[in-house]
């Protein structure tokens, strides 16, 4: 958005509201006396002209022609034209509190002091805020209820996208941030999905849209979806969410010191190396997804601090660890204590996730004169790497760290779905217990039968469900007359089942034996345990799903039961452990997929609740019908989605709203994240005011985000950002922007190694080619070259990481040579010597030629592969 000073012409404007602008829309050119929608109103001075646009007569350009009258605004989208400098222009306080991007934020209250409850309109997160200007103010009750053709088979595809679509969170996200919409990976599917929620968000919208793209882009991620086969609505989302996290993930800084992460995975795999033989969650799908993923660990060590001990105080330290593991479950699930789980368990938590990097190719562009935000304030220091040359001995200058630093990503996908089950297993021998972090984006419950449900009613179950900190809270108000009634219902209608019993199942204690035996690290055997698991982190919105379906080895069966479940009020404090700190606790539903039919053959809906004007409407393909509640609560779900729900950040919004129409004259402005913005405006819990979304660690904007930086924030007065600010913390405070040297320099740096590194490699390979007969050949595996390829040729920000030959290496006899059919490269020596001295790893898997001359003066020749170990 441009400054005031970019138009000299403004000067000229008067004082409008948008009152006055709404009322001349309403009337009819001056001239010849045609209507809207495409009028402008003149803004000189004294001037109240109202003339057509190019559409019609274009009386307005020839109102400006005559009187010289430079700046018009369109009445229907409040945007403003110069006619002397001949572009767009922004009215940063002319045309009311704020610019019009600024005051789409919230909705007015009428009465700010009051804080009445809000009314359906009032709920509405994407009405006042969508493409345009005038969804303030036209009929936006439609918006939304378009519905989307079946393209052959495609059924869960449109009940899966129209349930996404109402997830406010994720919808004004696409809507409103759409600068953030930055991916070269293929197939964009990010893209084609901001295009598909323009469409059917849209004023303008159609009955029904056809998602091609979409279908055609997913289908080429997972070939599952080729062809024309009824597929599982589940899992198309859990797909297509994977491909979008994938396409939107940007590195999130870690402060974590290099040492202080070495020694805990060095703690990690010396102390939990068999604690992933047991999956406590498997219906857990996080999206940090990358080859390789680990579990989060919570390890323990001594109360010291201390994670590498010393050998006189190792057995010390190992009988008080086992001490402190003895009383953990009743630790971690006990409620009334208000001690923290760090400090009950003693324990560290560590990362050790690896995704894919960002495939966003740096640069280093001349950006202080396109953007008119940035200016070009030098750092006072600079910290960047050595100088690089060619010359093969001076390379050994970049050997990177042995142990690097996991690097952890996040999204919107991982923002809106994301939450963080803690289980725990016990030995009921030893009383070990062992933990693990996940992270999930969807909770597959059980959907459980009739014996299940007398378990998990029973008073003695619930006793010892309530003793082992489970889930016996769920069931604690239900008296013996409850159950009495519900078992005689059972007789005659079938078990009646809740969502609370799938999720009391699905966190009920599990025990572990005979087959499901657990690997003690302890015992140094299989034994007997229990498992428990609870919730450490609420995710913004729930996605459940109900296991309905039953796969054998030959058959495949379906669980018609009804699932009862609440359309607000689902509270899952029962079921939060005792450390979190999620503060909201309860959901309310947005929208059910609903599968009709058998296994083999069916037919998939959605119900929806619609945030603009609160109703609920069927999405069947391409119709879409409005139902009653108690039509939704009927429903036969198979996947709900529910989204925290939050009275008092209602409240907050109305508070910033009637800051923002104070007008209250400010010295400063300042910027915000755009998409902190819309999480203030959507979630419940919207954390800490979170800058550095649009900044680097030296507090300049980066130089491949300052080319759309406008795209990245927005501008608030300092009496909004005072208030913002003391409410959520976080930050820092920029009121200035400019794109900073030190990444810069860094960059160009980067494009010299790569730059180097690339010739080289082309020099040396091809002096290898045009050798005849090599005495020795190396091989190298091709996953990591094809890494190192994509960093030295821009793909990739990262290195590629020590170079990895385990993959393509077999042992035999004490003996390793190169595995058959391995995926392996062949390079000169002179080449492996080259990337081993800048990356190192190993192993050296070397193929020799070996001549041995016979009396007969004929030569045979050996090939041998010598494995060298590396040093």
């Amino acid at each position: 958005m441009s400054h005031l000073s970019d138009c000299i012409h403004l000067e000229s404007v008067g004082e409008v509201t948008k009152d006055e602008l709404i009322e001349k829309s309403h009337g009819t050119c001056q001239d010849c006396k045609v209507g809207g929608p495409n009028l402008w109103a003149c803004l000189e001075n004294g001037c109240s002209y109202v003339g057509c646009g190019e559409s019609h007569s274009d009386h307005s350009t020839l109102h400006s022609q005559e009187t010289m009258h430079n700046l018009t605004v369109n009445l229907t989208t409040l945007r403003v034209w110069c006619y002397a400098c001949g572009k767009e222009v922004f009215l940063e306080r002319k045309l009311g509190p704020l610019p019009v991007q600024h005051t789409r934020i919230l909705k007015v209250p009428e009465h700010p002091d009051s804080s009445p409850e809000p009314s359906p309109k009032d709920r509405n997160t994407i009405a006042g805020s969508y493409l345009d200007p005038e969804a303030e103010y036209d009929d936006i009750r439609n918006r939304g209820l378009t519905g989307l053709k079946n393209i052959g088979n495609t059924c869960y595809l449109n009940a899966a996208l129209q349930a996404l679509s109402n997830c406010p969170p994720l919808t004004l996200f696409f809507l409103e941030c759409g600068g953030l919409v930055q991916t070269d990976k293929k197939p964009a599917l990010s893209k084609s999905y901001q295009k598909l929620m323009a469409e059917i968000w849209h004023k303008n919208r159609p009955s029904y849209v056809v998602p091609t793209s979409l279908f055609q882009g997913i289908k080429t991620v997972n070939p599952m979806f080729r062809g024309y086969s009824q597929q599982d609505a589940q899992e198309f989302l859990r797909c297509l969410m994977d491909q979008l996290h994938e396409e939107l993930k940007e590195q999130v800084a870690e402060q974590i010191a290099e040492s202080q992460c070495i020694t805990m995975i060095e703690q990690m795999e010396e102390e939990n190396s068999s604690d992933n033989e047991f999956q406590s969650c498997d219906s857990c799908a996080g999206s940090d997804r990358a080859d390789g993923e680990s579990n989060l660990k919570m390890l323990t060590e001594d109360q010291g601090g201390e994670l590498l001990m010393h050998e006189e105080l190792k057995n010390h330290a190992l009988t008080k660890v086992r001490s402190q593991e003895r009383s953990l479950l009743h630790k971690l699930y006990n409620h009334s204590t208000g001690d923290d789980l760090d400090k009950d368990m003693d324990t560290s938590t560590v990362t050790t996730d690896v995704s894919m990097h960002s495939s966003s190719t740096p640069n280093s562009p001349m950006l202080n004169e396109a953007n008119s935000r940035l200016s070009s304030s030098p750092p006072r220091s600079t910290s960047v790497w050595g100088g690089l040359v060619s010359s093969h001995k001076k390379v050994t200058s970049f050997v990177p760290l042995k142990k690097r630093k996991q690097a952890k990503y996040k999204s919107v996908i991982s923002d809106v779905f994301d939450g963080t089950i803690v289980s725990s297993v016990q030995c009921l021998t030893c009383d070990r217990v062992s933990t693990t972090l996940e992270t999930f984006q969807d909770l597959s419950l059980p959907i459980p039968g009739k014996e299940d449900l007398a378990k998990l009613h029973s008073s003695s179950h619930q006793m010892s469900l309530v003793k082992a900190g489970s889930c016996g809270e769920a069931y604690a108000p239900q008296g013996w007359i409850a159950y009495v009634m519900e078992y005689i219902k059972s007789w005659f209608w079938g078990p009646v089942v809740s969502l609370q019993d799938c999720l009391a199942a699905f966190f009920a204690r599990d025990e572990l034996k005979g087959d499901n035996m657990y690997s003690c690290e302890k015992c140094k055997k299989l034994r007997n345990g229990v498992k428990f698991c609870k919730v450490l982190v609420l995710p913004e919105i729930l996605c459940i799903h109900l296991k309905r379906f039953r796969h054998e080895l030959m058959f495949s069966t379906k669980i018609n039961n009804h699932v009862s479940f609440p359309l607000e009020g689902l509270d899952l404090q029962p079921f939060l452990a005792k450390d979190s700190h999620s503060q909201i606790t309860t959901y309310e539903l947005l929208s059910v997929i609903c599968h009709h039919g058998t296994a083999s053959c069916g037919h998939y809906t959605a119900f929806c609740l619609n945030d603009l004007n609160d109703r609920w409407y069927e999405f069947d393909d391409q119709s879409v019908t409005e139902v009653s509640q108690s039509t939704v609560q009927n429903a036969e779900a198979y996947v709900l989605f529910y989204r925290k729900s939050s009275d008092e950040m209602q409240k907050e919004r109305q508070r910033v709203t009637h800051l923002l129409n104070m007008m209250e004259p400010s010295l400063l402005q300042f910027y915000i994240s755009r998409q902190w913005l819309n999480k203030f405006k959507t979630f419940a819990e919207p954390g800490p005011i979170s800058n550095k979304e649009f900044l680097c660690v030296h507090g300049g904007v980066p130089p491949r985000k300052a080319s759309y930086i406008d795209d990245l924030v927005v501008m608030l007065p300092q009496n909004v950002w005072d208030y913002l600010y003391s409410r959520f913390g976080g930050g820092p405070a920029v009121n200035h922007l400019y794109t900073c040297q030190h990444c810069q320099i860094e960059i160009e740096k980067l494009e010299k190694r790569r730059k180097m590194e690339l010739e080289m490699f082309v020099r040396l390979n091809k002096a290898f080619q045009e050798e005849e007969s090599p005495s020795v050949i190396y091989c190298i595996s091709m996953q990591w070259f094809r890494e190192w390829e994509g960093f030295v040729k821009g793909k990739e920000h990262e290195y590629p990481g020590p170079i990895d030959n385990t993959k393509i290496a077999v042992g035999k006899s004490n003996h390793l040579s190169l595995k058959q059919g391995a995926d392996s490269g062949q390079i000169s020596e002179e080449t492996w010597n080259f990337l081993h001295s800048i990356y190192g790893g190993g192993p050296e898997i070397a193929l020799r030629q070996n001549v041995v001359h016979q009396d007969t003066s004929s030569a045979e020749e050996k090939n041998e592969v010598e494995i060298r170990p590396v040093q």
